[in-house]
């Protein structure tokens, strides 16, 4: 079987919002789509083991923020390759809340707000089921996921439905070493340089430094 035909399929990036008691969380997911269309339901699929989850699960009102390809891509990393178990995500962004749910401040597409209305277990990941609540207009173009890819040169985290795929596409694949090249260790991003990496260099998606990258 070529897995890498599930490369062909559609995807977005979002920004995933809920308040855990009185602090907000979050993470950036890449699977969302409309169900209904009158009194819209729309579902979302997150990995099993994610702490946004846990927090829908116990509060049920959450965001959705889509990302554009004018949205800082730290909020990607930050939002993406973090744990909100430890790490508070908006403190770099700050967050605006509509009616009670987190909203990261930047520049995104769109906004919507939901209400949990059912939880799909699906092996590793839940798919959510949740009832439109409000919108609120953005601006900018939504980032697709091949955008993200193509262009940020951005990786799946390993809680991603794609990232067993990503992974299979590099080894596929190789592609022919011209410049110098490192893999950042958190989140995958691949760096090229005509020489040395810079020491103070960091990376663009999850913004650790020089150190946490390694030579290819």
């Amino acid at each position: 079987m070529d897995i890498t035909v599930l490369f062909k399929i559609t995807y977005g990036l979002y920004v995933v919002g809920c308040m855990d008691g009185d602090r907000p969380v979050g993470c950036t997911i890449n699977t969302c789509f409309q169900v209904t269309s009158n009194n819209p339901i729309l579902a979302i699929s997150l990995n099993k083991n994610n702490y946004t989850l846990e927090a829908i699960k116990r509060n049920k009102r959450f965001s959705l923020s889509i990302i554009a390809e004018e949205t800082d891509t730290s909020i990607i990393g930050q939002f993406g390759f973090c744990s909100s178990r430890t790490v508070d995500k908006y403190a770099d962004y700050g967050y605006d809340v509509v009616a009670d749910a987190p909203l990261v401040k930047g520049t995104f597409a769109g906004r919507l707000i939901l209400d949990a209305i059912n939880f799909v277990d699906n092996e590793t990941h839940v798919v959510v089921l949740a009832r439109l609540i409000d919108t609120v207009k953005g601006e900018g173009t939504p980032m697709t996921y091949d955008y993200y890819h193509r262009v940020v040169k951005g990786k799946a985290p390993k809680t991603a439905p794609t990232f067993v795929a990503e992974r299979d596409e590099v080894n596929a694949a190789p592609k022919a070493v011209e410049k110098r090249r490192y893999r950042c260790n958190l989140c995958g991003y691949i760096a090229e340089f005509d020489g040395e990496m810079p020491a103070d260099y960091h990376c663009p998606i999850c913004r650790v430094d020089s150190s946490q990258f390694t030579a290819l």
